[in-house]
């Protein structure tokens, strides 16, 4: 590939823009509203375009992996914070472990699946 990359951010459609804020701000990012159709979320150097777009072929078949340091104090986190108990429609899913590392799971109010992962020292 030519050029050095510095980010990528996918682009996720929401059932209800403002419930979906709501949530990927309970969640722990940082909204930079860009139009009233738009937000930019991020965390550190990370981030994604939240729409407010309700194409529900495209959500229903989004996913996102998010690679985390510490996928159990992860999952402690996101325990703590009772997402689905603040978001109905939103679930959680337990830590899985695969040959390739450990995941656990969260669908947003949308149903877009998130995996938060952090692979073993022999995939990195």
């Amino acid at each position: 590939m030519e050029g050095k990359a510095i980010s990528i951010r996918p682009f996720i459609g929401a059932t209800d823009f403002e419930v979906s804020s709501r949530f990927y701000k309970d969640l722990g990012f940082r909204e930079v509203a860009l139009s009233p159709a738009m937000s930019l979320f991020t965390t550190g150097k990370l981030g994604f375009y939240l729409q407010r777009a309700n194409v529900k072929d495209w959500i229903d078949n989004t996913m996102i992996f998010m690679e985390v340091d510490d996928v159990n104090g992860f999952w402690e986190y996101l325990t703590a914070l009772d997402l689905p108990g603040k978001y109905p429609s939103a679930r959680l899913g337990a830590i899985r472990t695969a040959d390739w590392g450990r995941e656990c799971f969260l669908h947003d109010p949308s149903g877009i699946l998130w995996h938060f992962g952090e692979f073993s020292a022999k995939t990195n």
